[in-house]
């Protein structure tokens, strides 16, 4: 499938010098989500500006639907939908006001079925007439959405959309952006909280330092770098391990009551037939087993980490 959004060699340097992008390249298909993982100031929200034009580069391109973002800017800019991180509304306008006036700025023509249409389905139609001061953090945030969605964008860029809500609300949101992907559009989110990424994610970006580190489908980078962890629960706790069970990296949990072996799920033998027979002729006599994938956020920390070193 080809690319919706094309980023090529995006640095963004400051008078200073200081380089918040270096180089970065990707490419997004039309209808995935792609969640943009990176600690504070790891360049995701400038990544997203210098896409969307708030941010000028310093080299390198971008092209939305086959339009570059600085020789056809109001193509590209037309094509693209932004929830920002920060709330900047109009406190005493009212709901449907705020929302026909994002319509009209991109030279859409009046179509009061289709912004209902989106109000109800962020759950604002009963709030169309009341003031932005009026309202929750949350349902400003669902306002925000309905502005960025307001002139049919194909791409919508969250960022941090739900930072500072509840977990309700969180759900919600996850929920409101399947129903997007359902209907076609592509999205890009970037999220301090891992488990929506892994909960809604196609593929996963993982950005640092202003370093693209990987770009790659949520499951087989799980399956790639994550690790399993088996937990050994013993029938007597121990304070030490015994010489014989050095070699296996055993860890001591739970007070002395269990250890826990981690092994690559990519090696031909995981070495747990061994360590189980090594245990017992040690004289440590196993009463459960249970075992643990690597989570997105234990690689994500391993990612960061090895890129800090």
């Amino acid at each position: 499938m080809a690319a919706i959004l094309s980023v090529r060699d995006l640095v963004k340097r400051y008078d200073g010098g200081f380089e918040a992008l270096k180089g970065v390249t990707l490419d997004i298909e039309k209808g995935e989500i792609l969640a943009l993982l990176g600690p504070n100031g790891a360049g995701k929200t400038t990544l997203i500006s210098t896409i969307c034009g708030i941010t000028e580069g310093t080299s390198g391109s971008v092209n939305v639907g086959g339009h570059d973002i600085v020789g056809n800017y109001r193509e590209a800019r037309r094509m693209i939908g932004l929830v920002p991180q920060e709330i900047n509304l109009e406190p005493f306008e009212r709901v449907i006001n705020t929302v026909r006036f994002s319509r009209g700025l991109f030279g859409k023509p009046k179509n009061e079925a289709y912004l209902e249409k989106i109000l109800r389905e962020l759950s604002l139609w009963d709030k169309k007439d009341s003031r932005i001061m009026e309202l929750s953090g949350g349902m400003k945030r669902r306002v925000l959405i309905a502005k960025a969605l307001s002139h049919e964008p194909e791409v919508l860029f969250l960022d941090e959309p739900t930072a500072g809500v509840d977990v309700e609300l969180r759900k919600d949101m996850w929920e409101i952006v399947a129903g997007l992907k359902a209907g076609g559009t592509t999205i890009i989110l970037t999220t301090h909280y891992i488990e929506e990424a892994e909960a809604i994610a196609d593929r996963i970006g993982v950005i640092a330092k202003g370093e693209l580190l990987l770009v790659e489908e949520k499951q087989a980078l799980m399956t790639r770098m994550g690790q399993k962890q088996l937990q050994i629960d013993l029938s007597a706790p121990v304070s030490v391990l015994p010489e014989a069970l050095e070699s296996y990296g055993l860890e001591i949990v739970n007070d002395g009551a269990s250890v826990l072996y981690s092994y690559d799920t990519r090696g031909e033998r995981t070495g747990i037939t061994a360590l189980l027979a090594d245990l017992a002729k040690a004289g440590l006599v196993m009463s459960d087993l249970q075992t643990k994938q690597s989570s997105l956020e234990d690689i994500f920390v391993g990612l960061v980490a090895e890129d800090a070193a």
